[in-house]
């Protein structure tokens, strides 16, 4: 394969400090599903190097044998202090916090305090497929209320679902995801106020994903769900691994507002015992620490996202893309191409460029495919260019 070159260790955008050739040492899922010809930007792990004060603390974890089971609320009091700081949000209780072992399990966790087997989860289609797999697993009913066209929550829709949702009495949640994997939307202040309102109006409780939150445009403002009026009986879901690629580093925190605090306190104390003492030192470094390198990131996502646009309006007219604000993930319509319902696997096959499928992100998701940013500006200028002479 042709070499791509990169940017220097002393640029200071995190996603050019390294070659095709050092990333590909990696022996996460990202790097080994596929044959080394194969330009990987589907899963959503970035390629950089970790934060320093990540690094620096989980080296030093390792150096006095600080590798027992996590303790303590350090956790949670850097993430309400970034909060504080990034987002306005001063109300995040570290007394309403309970530590669990990532997101999705945390999301489960959650439902099975407000939910029984056979109730329904509402979620926003097309949306991180995953929602699915576990809510299914559960088991509980997925119910759907689709995006409209521009990516944003339809509340007519929402209220539609809502009534499906407790339709005989039934308990029900809404597993909301904030910012919005795949279409990159960042929910807005009104948005989350009236779901709330909706919410409340038909006793559907909500779960919020806000995994990406410290992942969002330098120019766009998050919202915690939490922070929006009538929204105390919900739940959050946060963590440091998308902000500064932890994922292989488990823990993430739940949160409740204040009418949930209740629910919350009946989380079996085991599920604590599933988060990793290293994430949990990696995600307070994170949080604590690693605010300029984020801000950096934060940079190089905003150049690649202009960047994509001027490569699909140069290369590949036929995709339609609204450019997100938030995570590190495009959403790409391929309808106008005429590669059937998963052109992620035309575009693996004839171009040697793998991207996450469309179809099973739910209704709507057929036709399309997720393309991961948080590469260098070369690997995507590469992509691109493979994926128009596939066609």
């Amino acid at each position: 394969m042709e070499q791509i070159p990169h940017g220097s260790p002393d640029d200071p955008n995190p996603l050019r400090h390294l070659s095709l050739e050092q990333l590909r040492r990696r022996t996460s899922v990202k790097w080994r599903t596929y044959p080394d010809d194969v330009l990987p930007l589907w899963v959503a792990e970035m390629d950089v190097l970790p934060a320093e004060p990540v690094a620096r603390a989980v080296t030093d974890a390792i150096a006095i044998g600080d590798t027992g089971y996590p303790a303590g609320t350090g956790y949670a009091e850097a993430l309400a202090s970034f909060a504080s700081e990034r987002w306005g949000w001063d109300t995040l209780a570290v007394d309403r916090t309970r530590l669990v072992p990532d997101v999705m399990l945390g999301i489960v966790e959650v439902l099975k305090l407000i939910t029984g087997p056979g109730d329904a989860v509402v979620v926003n289609c097309p949306v991180y497929n995953p929602f699915y797999l576990f809510v299914e697993h559960m088991p509980r009913q997925v119910v759907e209320a689709p995006l409209d066209a521009r990516g944003r929550i339809d509340p007519a829709a929402l209220e539609d679902a809502f009534r499906q949702a407790v339709a005989g009495g039934r308990r029900a949640a809404y597993l909301l995801c904030s910012p919005h994997n795949p279409t990159g939307t960042v929910h807005t202040a009104g948005e989350l106020a009236a779901v709330a309102a909706l919410a409340d109006r038909h006793g559907v409780r909500v779960v919020a994903d806000e995994i990406h939150a410290p992942v969002v445009s330098r120019a766009t403002r998050f919202v915690p769900y939490l922070s929006v009026p009538g929204a105390g009986t919900g739940f959050s879901l946060m963590s440091a691994s998308k902000g500064w690629n932890l994922a292989g580093l488990k823990a993430a925190l739940a949160v409740a507002g204040p009418a949930a605090a209740d629910d919350l306190a009946r989380m079996p104390p085991e599920v604590g015992h599933g988060p990793s003492h290293l994430g949990v030192i990696a995600h307070t470094a994170a949080f604590r620490d690693g605010g300029d390198w984020l801000d950096a990131v934060l940079d190089g996502l905003d150049d690649n996202r202009r960047l994509l646009v001027d490569l699909l309006a140069k290369h590949l007219p036929g995709v339609r893309h609204i450019p997100g604000d938030g995570t590190y993930l495009a959403w790409l319509d391929c309808r106008a191409l005429g590669l059937g319902d998963d052109p992620a696997a035309v575009f693996l096959d004839r171009a040697r460029v793998a991207l996450h499928p469309g179809p099973p992100c739910g209704t709507g998701g057929a036709g399309h495919a997720r393309l991961n940013l948080a590469t260098s500006p070369e690997v995507i200028t590469e992509a691109v260019r493979r994926m128009a002479g596939a066609l």
